[in-house]
């Protein structure tokens, strides 16, 4: 086990009718004049934005909105909003909607309160000083970010997507309201069950140190998005299973079940970041469909957390050697990925890349990651190369 710090600032609100209690919230952060952060039009059809409104009027704070922001959320959109918030005197700001959204708030934070070009910060040319403080309304249980340290930003130009990790950007409050994920399609649903599986695993196949209760911990989280995905699946309305599964996505990227090793893996989430960058795919569908590939250039490397998988998180019974166990775990979560109708190779993603393709993504995500990424196994261009090729 390793020495660890763990560090959860953000303060949750969970349940029913809780958006109700933003404008509280907002005041208690001493904020003067609020952006509302959305995506498309939804959050303002539902009613959601008027809510927020009328909870932020009750306390006379201010408030100017900024729409628009899109799945794999852009850079340009990040300038537009530093522009409207330094304009305007913003000093706090409010992201209403899942994690492309929180993201883009993180970003535009970081824009207002430090000189220079913002994208700096993503292309790790230099650190951040500080960050407008956020709050979320979170309408997507998915990438965890309302409990983060972290940001991903995609660069127009070139379709660059980067990554970007600080505490500076931990949200102040989430409100959780699993009521407000209920109108989601099917498959944004369980796009966000498989990037909280992701972000779970990633921590968990790791050869840097353990930990057995969060090894635990970990395993739990991992069955309880299985069960409750599938009960979504058949009936997306169920409220204590949307909870589980909202729950489980900040729980998952906190840090939780990173406690006593290496900080994980995360080459998963590398390799995915440069096929949602080229192609524009949903994340959590771009997860699934590289994963099984990624695992089975691994295992071996990582043999006993496979076994371990497979034992731990699919009940499954031991087989005559470690290395057919792994291969059963993994193929177990790739059936369960089907069964929600999710990915498990990129032409089931709908993408075909050319071999210039493959090898420019796995150029780029070297180039990202600094030259290696992973903890399994550590992965070099032409370790990455391969996966993508595997994967088609």
């Amino acid at each position: 086990m390793y020495n660890f710090e763990y560090f959860t600032p953000t303060k949750v609100i969970f349940g029913k009718d809780t958006e109700k209690k933003v404008g509280s919230l907002v005041n208690y952060e001493k904020a003067r004049k609020v952006l509302i952060h959305y995506g498309g039009h939804s959050a303002v059809r539902s009613g959601l934005v008027n809510r927020i409104k009328e909870s932020l009027a009750a306390h006379t704070i201010e408030y100017v909105e900024l729409g628009g922001v899109i799945p794999n959320p852009r850079l340009s959109l990040v300038y537009k909003g530093i522009e409207l918030c330094r304009r305007e005197g913003v000093d706090f700001i409010l992201a209403v909607g899942g994690g492309s959204v929180i993201d883009s708030a993180k970003a535009i934070g970081y824009g207002v309160t430090n000189e220079g070009d913002v994208w700096d910060f993503y292309e790790h040319t230099r650190k951040a000083a500080a960050c407008l403080p956020i709050g979320v309304v979170l309408t997507i249980a998915a990438s965890g970010s309302e409990m983060s340290n972290s940001c991903v930003i995609t660069k127009d130009e070139g379709c660059i997507k980067r990554a970007y990790d600080d505490d500076l950007s931990r949200p102040k409050f989430a409100i959780l309201n699993p009521e407000l994920t209920m109108t989601l399609p099917d498959y944004q649903t369980a796009c966000g069950c498989t990037d909280i599986l992701m972000h779970t695993m990633e921590r968990y196949f790791t050869n840097g140190g353990t930990m057995n209760l969060t090894d635990n911990i970990a395993e739990a989280l991992m069955r309880t998005v299985i069960t409750n995905s599938l009960l979504l699946k058949d009936n997306p309305l169920d409220y204590d299973a949307r909870a589980e599964v909202m729950w489980a996505g900040s729980l998952s990227h906190n840090g939780l079940t990173g406690c006593g090793n290496d900080g994980g893996d995360f080459a998963s989430h590398m390799l995915e970041h440069e096929i949602g960058g080229m192609f524009d795919v949903a994340h959590g569908a771009g997860l699934s469909a590289i994963w099984g590939s990624w695992a089975r250039y691994v295992y071996k490397d990582c043999l006993d957390r496979f076994v371990r998988f497979s034992e731990n998180v699919w009940n499954l019974k031991p087989e005559k050697t470690a290395g057919k166990s792994a291969i059963k775990g993994i193929e177990a979560m790739e059936h369960f990925y089907r069964s929600i109708h999710m990915p498990t190779s990129l032409t089931e993603l709908g993408i075909n890349p050319t071999d210039e393709q493959m090898k420019e993504m796995a150029k780029r995500c070297a180039a990202a990651a600094g030259g290696h990424a992973g903890s399994a196994k550590v992965l070099y261009e032409d370790d990455m190369y391969k996966i993508y090729k595997m994967a088609v």
